[in-house]
């Protein structure tokens, strides 16, 4: 495309008072020769708008740079129909709000910033969106309380559902369940299981087709363009879909490793699923001797909430206990209940039937430490600590139920991705400590074979990586809809635990999630959290060396590879941070709109000082999904750092290439101060890896700097959660006090 640059300059919020707008105006015209430059007191006004709008219907302009307020703000004023492409650069945030009017630095900054967002412009290309045919069926997984009420949901919208249960019969683990606690106001009253009626509802919509019995052999593709096989009944069945909702629930806690709470030892010691069973059988009966109960003690949180069995609470118990505590009552009026709870969790309308069971004479609540439960002849006593009475009691009971938490049904995606490597090493015949690496890693992983799930064929291995505790999701801080894998979304207990209540929201949401990347597919363009994004990845493969490190890193399992270890793009399922891209040793993977070629071009923008004027220069590499909106909110609160510096966004830190950082220093910029997301057990990563891949890859930097016999000094990364925008100044004033310590940059001038 033939660009046509039209430069327009806001003079408001303190632009015009702060600034030699002239000066910004010869950067424009002098130094970049743009045909076109205006300014204007308020551009995102309607006179403004419609000022830059005449240009680019009447005057030609089809690209358009606006140096005003942040790109985070007025998008939809700035976006015109004849101008496909449009660079906003901060002058409002990141200069006037944060440095001193009519000064020097600031006038410097600005016209750097200006320069930049021209060379930017220069660079970059209008996107060209894959638009393709897709399906738009959706797979859900599991056929329980929350597959059916996603593939319900989904059908009404007017999706075709494919519905995959391996057991012969639909309901899942609700289907066990003799009654449900309250599920409407005034939420005092038990609820019958309406899980067949669900059942009902899902065979006799004419948009879903179910399987049962049936088990996925392997799915392959990508979103839109999914190819999934069944096994169902010794036959194979295969389908193409869109996208796909796992929702295969949970299973209980493994209660033998509770027999410090009786399990094992005593057939009177039962787990929350098991008295559900007793219920539905009329009459609940103490499984020794069939003698109906006369007392019963619930053991709140068996294995939940402790670092030795599951750390996390897992929702649903209290509530649980609560309605058992009630089958007992209701049973026998003179019946004893003892809850023993470490807290009781009812949030909202179920505080009113937590009410209920206070109110109960023969119902006794007390917070405690069980420190065990002995087994007595005809009876078991409850030994417990720390309770409210502030002594330490025995409870005498015909019963104890354990309150069991979730184990998430999912495969563990990670293990058997490193199982799968390890088993490739052995077979090539590695030897040394390879060989003895790959050896230990299959004898610690090898218990995980059996537990795929979605057998996808992704070369980062057949299954949704998990977090720490087992659960399949991408991100639980912001997205938590979302997983690893692009297309494919969690819900239900697999995702996290939750009651029936949570899961008829979740999904709903899924099944809306799995919508949205359908129709966004169609388009060509990103679906989350880029969401709109129309470019993708390109790869100039002639120069590629099979080096891997892109098919390894991309969080999302983009690529797969060939046998050579040449990757297999997969568009659709690109998420676009352009991890590979700052992967790539070579450089060969770039977008239209931002590329390795882009940013250094803009780093060559940025005049440096000569040494002689005694003025440093810092490039600042943020992370446009928490850092940079971090420092727009220092601006908007007129915090005030250091002029020295020049900040360009990045989609993510992971996206960094080292050369970025060779061109700065030796183009004389006195350091690099890069700033991402905090990674680990709490990431809050957009990008799931990036922060941390881009951490690891400094390593890579003393390299470069021992090359350029540079400090180790004028490199920096820093983590930064976007609530923390008021450490901005002093992270920079400190980055830049480390500075001036190492001196100038000796290749200043040069």
């Amino acid at each position: 495309m033939d660009k046509k640059i039209g430069v327009y300059i806001c003079t408001g919020c303190d632009i015009g008072d702060s600034l030699r707008v002239e000066a910004l105006t010869n950067v424009a015209t002098a130094e970049h020769k743009v045909p076109v430059c205006k300014t204007h007191p308020s551009l995102c006004g309607s006179e403004g708008v419609n000022l830059i709008k005449n240009d680019t219907e009447n005057e030609g302009v089809n690209s358009v740079v606006i140096a005003a307020c942040s790109p985070r703000v007025n998008v939809a004023n700035f976006t015109f129909e004849k101008a496909p492409l449009v660079e906003r650069v901060n002058l409002r945030e990141h200069v006037v709000w944060s440095h001193e009017p009519k000064n020097e630095d600031t006038q410097a900054l600005a016209e750097d910033y200006l320069r930049m967002g021209i060379t930017k412009m220069k660079q970059i290309d209008i996107a060209e969106p894959q638009v393709q045919e897709i399906d738009r069926t959706i797979l859900v997984v599991g056929g329980g309380f929350t597959g059916m009420t996603s593939a319900f949901e989904a059908a009404l919208a007017g999706y075709k559902v494919i519905l995959v249960e391996k057991e012969n019969t639909l309901g899942g683990y609700m289907s066990k369940l003799y009654m449900q606690y309250p599920q409407q106001a005034p939420y005092t009253e038990l609820s019958p299981n309406s899980i067949g009626e669900l059942v009902e509802k899902v065979r006799s919509e004419p948009n879903i087709t179910v399987y049962t019995g049936a088990s996925i052999k392997k799915i392959s593709g990508a979103p839109g363009m999914f190819d999934a096989e069944f096994n169902v009944a010794d036959k194979t069945v295969k389908h193409r879909v869109g996208a796909i909702i796992m929702a295969t629930g949970f299973k209980q806690y493994d209660a033998s490793k509770l027999s410090h709470l009786g399990f094992g030892r005593s057939p009177d010691v039962i787990t929350n699923a098991q008295m559900e069973e007793l219920a539905a059988k009329g009459v609940i009966r103490r499984p020794s001797d069939g003698k109906p109960v006369e007392s019963v003690a619930f053991i709140q949180c068996a294995g939940s909430r402790d670092p030795n069995h599951l750390p996390y609470c897992s929702t649903y118990c209290c509530m649980t206990t609560l309605k058992q505590a009630l089958y007992v009552r209701k049973q026998n009026p003179d019946a004893r209940v003892y809850i023993l709870y470490k807290d009781m969790r009812t949030p909202g309308q179920y505080e009113e039937f937590y009410r209920l069971a206070q109110n109960d004479s023969q119902l006794f609540l007390t917070k405690a430490e069980v420190t065990g439960v002995s087994a007595g002849v005809g009876e078991l006593v409850v030994e417990a600590d720390n309770t409210l009475i502030g002594e330490k009691i025995g409870i005498p009971a015909d019963m104890v139920v354990l309150a069991t938490g979730m184990v998430p049904n999912s495969a563990d995606g990670e293990a058997i991705r490193i199982l799968e490597d390890a088993k490739a090493v052995i077979a090539k015949g590695e030897a040394g400590a390879q060989l003895e690496d790959a050896k230990q890693k299959l004898e610690q992983y090898k218990r995980h074979e059996g537990t795929e799930i979605l057998n996808l064929e992704y070369r980062q291995g057949p299954d949704l990586p998990t977090l720490q505790y087992g659960f399949p999701d991408s991100h639980f801080i912001c997205f938590p809809y979302e997983t690893r894998r692009t297309g494919i979304y969690a819900a239900g207990c697999v995702r996290s635990p939750m009651d029936t209540l949570q899961a008829a929201e979740d999904s709903a949401g899924a099944a809306l999630k799995a919508i949205q990347c359908l129709e966004l597919t169609a388009r060509g363009a990103a679906a989350h959290p880029r969401a709109g994004d129309m470019t993708f990845p390109e790869f100039f493969l002639q120069r590629c060396t099979q080096c891997k490190r892109c098919t390894e890193e991309c969080p999302f399992g983009v690529l797969n590879e060939d046998v050579k270890g040449t990757p297999l793009p997969n568009p659709t399922r690109c998420r676009r941070c352009a991890v590979c891209m700052g992967a790539c040793p070579e450089r060969i993977i770039s977008f239209k709109n931002y590329s390795v070629a882009m940013i250094a071009e803009m780093i060559k923008s940025i005049e440096v000082p000569e040494e002689d004027e005694e003025k440093y220069r810092i490039l600042g590499l943020f992370c446009e999904n928490d850092a940079y909106p971090a420092l727009d909110m220092a601006g908007q609160n007129r915090l005030k750092w250091d002029p020295d510096i020049r900040i360009i966004p990045l989609r993510c830190l992971g996206s960094t290439n080292i050369v970025w950082i060779a061109d700065s220093l030796s183009k004389g910029i006195d350091g690099v101060l890069l700033i991402g997301c905090k990674y680990g057990d709490d990431y809050q990563c957009h990008f799931i890896k990036g922060s941390e891949l881009a951490n690891r890859r400094m390593t890579n930097v003393q390299e470069t700097l021992q090359r350029l016999a540079l400090e180790s000094d004028r490199i920096k990364l820093v983590e930064l959660a976007i609530s923390d925008f008021h450490k901005l100044p002093e992270i920079i004033g400190e980055f830049k006090a480390q500075i001036e310590k190492a001196g100038f940059n000796p290749y200043k001038g040069l």
